[in-house]
Formats: structure tokens, sequence, C-alpha cells
């Protein structure tokens, strides 16, 4: 039993992005018009996208460059399901909150509960306000959502000790259609120097984009969303395609140990390829 239906409030506001409504709203719409979508990914309905998570000086950049597509082409997108790891609180299995919404600076955005009801009865599904209470790894990803997509509802997934196999069935209780997006929120490499991330994460991205699931944890922190994620991406014929790939030394940060953040769409191929 649930208690009483709260919001859950927005915790990194004004740490890994700005507080205010008036200076969010502008660095988001900013960081999105700087970022132009690539022509491939136009006429094509984004089923899934990979964004960073870190401060929006850091990785915001990047993750701007995943989202501006579905800004073009989202309108058909009305529940939003949102995945990624656990930072601070450890939890095994998948994490929903009791929350029945989450807040930020921008507003607030409900949880779907016939999402909730969906995934409710799956053993590696619990129910964990702390997993969610500190977690930035999701909430980050809110503004530019509210931004591209206006109304939507909202299934956040805290992962934790899980498989990948784990993952890909909430997903598949979770696919729908054309009304279904879902976001896997990860950073790639840690603290490496800069020459060294880049060769790393080059080559997890070659991974990704082959749908080949078994993407490491020094790889992306958000490994095991990830890995989920290309199961189905894998049983559903879905294509990723890299948008953008760069580092902390290449935004804001320093060269000597850097933070690696990947930006990516999974997609139906488009109607004229075999």
């Amino acid at each position: 039993m649930h208690a009483t239906p709260h919001t859950r409030p927005a915790a990194v506001a004004g740490m890994f992005y700005p507080g205010s409504a008036t200076a969010l709203a502008r660095e988001v719409r900013q960081m999105l018009a700087d970022s132009a979508a690539p022509a491939a990914t136009r006429g094509r309905h984004v089923k899934a996208i990979i964004a960073p998570h870190a401060g929006y000086i850091y990785s915001g950049p990047i993750a701007a460059s995943v989202y501006a597509p579905l800004a073009e082409g989202g309108a058909d997108i009305r529940r939003v399901v949102l995945l990624g790891p656990t930072h601070r609180v450890a939890v095994n299995g998948l994490a929903l909150p009791a929350a029945s919404a989450f807040a930020t600076p921008l507003g607030i955005v409900a949880v779907d509960q016939a999402a909730v009801a969906a995934v409710a009865h799956l053993p590696q599904v619990v129910v964990s306000d702390a997993a969610h209470a500190a977690e930035h790894s999701l909430e980050v990803q809110l503004p530019f959502l509210q931004t591209v997509l206006g109304d939507f509802g909202l299934l956040p997934l805290a992962v934790g000790r899980a498989s990948p196999e784990q993952v890909a069935e909430v997903l598949e209780c979770l696919w729908g259609g054309d009304e279904t997006l879902f976001v896997i929120s990860s950073d790639l490499s840690h603290y490496l120097p800069y020459a060294a991330a880049r060769a790393t994460d080059d080559e997890t991205a070659r991974h990704i984009v082959a749908l080949d699931a078994h993407i490491d944890h020094q790889q992306a922190c958000g490994a095991t969303p990830v890995n989920g994620l290309l199961l189905a991406a894998r049983r559903h014929g879905l294509q990723a395609q890299l948008i953008d790939l760069r580092n902390s030394g290449d935004t804001a940060g320093d060269r000597s140990r850097v933070v690696g953040y990947g930006a990516f769409t999974f997609s139906e191929e488009a109607s004229s390829a075999q």
C-alpha cells in the first residue's frame, strides 16, 4: 500500500542545472538551439535515446544534441519511460518511486500510473522513494523533456542490481507504439586522461551502435539499463545512431581526468532501407 500521493521535489536544482525557472528555460532552449539535429534523424520516429546526466555545464550540450530531434519529431510522445543508475542508495532491481509526480523549476510531471500498473507485477520492480530522493541521473533529464515534449506522463525507474534481461523485460511490458519514448540516462568513462577517455568512449560507442549488450560499468555508469535497451532494440529491429560523443575536457573541464558523454538515438530503419 502506498502512502498519500506526493511530489518528489527537485533535489539538484541550483547545482546540476539552474534553480531559477527563467534561467533554466533560457539555458535549455539555448542548448537545443545550438544543437542542429543531424539530417539522418529527420523523418524517423525515435523510439529510445541515451543521454548523459552530469551538470549541464559539462554534459548539457551533448544531451541537447539527442533531445533536439525530439523537438521536431516528438509530437506523438505521451509517455516517457526514464531509466538511470542509482548513485547514492543501493537497491535490488528497478525502483519505482512512491511519489505520484516529480518537480523541477519548470513545473510538475505526473507519474504515469497505468505504466506503473503495467510493471508492478514483475519481481525485479520494487518501490523505493529513498532510491529517487537525491538521485540526479533521472532528474537532470526532466527539464529537457519538459521543454521538447510539453505534456507527458513519466515512468521513472532507478536501476540498481539487476540483469540486462530484467531491464529488457520491463521495457517489453511498456514498449507500446509511437506514444512511448525510452530514455536511458548514462555517462560513459570516468576520470581517465583525455586521450584514454576518447579511445575508450569511441570503442563503447561502436558497441552501442552495433547493439552489442556487453557494456561494463567502467565503460558506462548506466551500463545495466543501456544493456537492457540494447537487448530490446535488437529484438525490435531498431537502428542505433551516434549523435554526439565528447567529454568534460571538451566542454568545461580539465583534461587530466575527464568524464565521457555520449548521445544516441534508436529508431526503426527508414522505410526505403532493406
